[in-house]
C-alpha cells in the first residue's frame, strides 16, 4: 500500500512531467499492462474531479491505467454515490489519498453564480441538482465586495467550493472518518488551472517533513 504523502508526490511529480511536456514512456497503455491488471487493481489515489473535457485526471499527472480511482462529475461536487465511490476504493484497494480537483473557469460554478443572480426558471431539475450543491459554497461571497470584480469571484468561489467538497469527504463519512483517524488517509483539495496545466495543492495538504 502507498502512503499517502508519497501518493501526493507521484502526482506532484506527474504533473510536473505533464507542464513540461515529457510523459513517462511506461504511462501509456499497452497490451501487457492491460493484462497485468485484468484480475485486480491496486490505485495509488482516488480522484474526485470534475466532467470538464479538459481536464482528465491521468493526463494532467501523467497516470496509466489502474493508477487513478477517477470520479467525475460537473463542478466535482459531493453527493451521497459519489462518498460510497470513495469510500469503495479506500476499504476495497487500500488507497489512501484523496484529492477533490476543480479547475479554472469551471462551467458548474459560472452557471451557480449566474443562477443566483439572475434565476433560470427554465433550468432542469437534474441541472439544479448541481447548482444546489455548489450554491451553499459560493453564494456568501456575493455579499461581498467580490461581487464587484467578476474575475475574482468565480476564482474565490471555485476555491470555496472545492473546500467545501474535501469538508464533505472527512466529515460526512463515518468510514473515511475512521481512515482518516486510524490509518493515515489524506483528502486534499487541488485546482487545475486551464490555461498553464499547473495543479495547485492548496487545501489539506500535509506537511512535507
Amino acid at each position: 500500500m502507498i502512503r499517502a504523502k508519497e501518493a501526493l508526490e507521484r502526482l506532484r511529480d506527474g504533473n510536473r512531467r505533464f507542464v513540461a511536456d515529457t510523459r513517462r514512456a511506461d504511462s501509456l497503455i499497452s497490451q501487457a499492462r492491460r493484462q497485468a491488471l485484468a484480475d485486480g487493481q491496486e490505485p495509488f489515489a482516488v480522484l474526485l474531479g470534475c466532467s470538464d473535457s479538459r481536464v482528465p485526471a491521468e493526463i494532467v499527472f501523467d497516470q496509466g491505467l489502474g493508477d487513478l480511482f477517477v470520479i467525475r462529475v460537473a463542478g466535482n461536487v459531493v453527493a451521497p454515490s459519489q462518498i460510497g465511490s470513495v469510500e469503495f476504493a479506500v476499504e476495497q484497494f487500500g488507497t489512501r489519498l484523496v484529492v477533490v480537483l476543480g479547475h479554472s473557469m469551471c462551467g458548474a460554478i459560472l452557471a451557480t453564480l449566474d443562477e443566483l443572480q439572475r434565476p433560470d426558471r427554465e433550468q432542469s431539475r437534474n441541472m439544479r441538482s448541481i447548482v444546489d450543491r455548489i450554491r451553499p459554497s459560493v453564494e456568501t461571497l456575493l455579499a461581498t465586495d467580490l461581487r464587484h470584480d467578476p474575475q475574482a469571484l468565480v476564482q474565490q468561489a471555485i476555491r470555496a467550493n472545492i473546500r467545501v467538497s474535501t469538508h464533505q469527504l472527512r466529515h460526512g463519512s463515518a468510514i473515511l472518518e475512521h481512515w482518516i483517524e486510524r490509518d493515515g488517509l489524506i483528502v486534499v483539495g487541488a485546482e487545475y488551472s486551464l490555461e498553464t496545466g499547473i495543479v495547485d495543492f492548496f487545501d489539506g495538504v500535509p506537511d512535507t517533513g
